[in-house]
């Protein structure tokens, strides 16, 4: 069974969803989780999905620069490492497929690393956003290429500590 939270915020409607163990799912606007164990509550009804959402608003506000949840992502266990390294890129900055396929033993494989990033669960949690062509153009992304530009614009003008002249 998950339970799900509908969060609003200035992109649009998002859905956060958990299970026993961890945040499961952040659907960005326009995405859907079909499910049928869904039980539907208010985010302030269930502690991990109320610090899930002070956490997803505050990092679209530019307050937030790391997430502190506990996750509970399910997927085969190349997904798995690929979800891993995402998480890995350093706020602010961006990653080219080929790069992040070659941390993974492989640069060959960048055609997969995208496969696994389009399937993450939990987008901007797990920042598949930070992932660009080996051009540094954008490509592919679940919540559309306008919202990759502003959540990479987002964290642009808002930078982390580190990054901090």
């Amino acid at each position: 069974m998950l339970t799900c939270a509908p969060l609003t915020t200035p992109f649009g409607e998002m859905l956060l969803a958990a299970d026993a163990h961890g945040l499961t799912h952040l659907c960005l606007p326009g995405e859907t989780l079909d499910r049928t164990d869904l039980v539907r509550i208010a985010p302030a009804d269930h502690p991990l999905l109320a610090e899930a959402a002070r956490q997803v608003r505050a990092y679209l506000a530019g307050r937030l620069h790391t997430f502190d949840l506990p996750l509970a992502l399910h997927g085969t266990p190349f997904r798995l490492r690929v979800w891993a390294e995402l998480q890995t890129i350093p706020y602010g900055r961006t990653l080219s497929y080929g790069e992040l396929a070659e941390r993974l033993g492989s640069r060959a494989r960048a055609r997969a690393v995208g496969g696994a990033a389009h399937a993450n669960p939990v987008a901007i949690i797990v920042p598949c956003h930070r992932l660009i062509g080996a051009n540094g153009s954008l490509t592919g992304f679940g919540g559309g290429l306008p919202l990759k530009q502003a959540l990479l614009d987002l964290e642009r003008d808002h930078p982390g500590p580190e990054r901090r002249p």
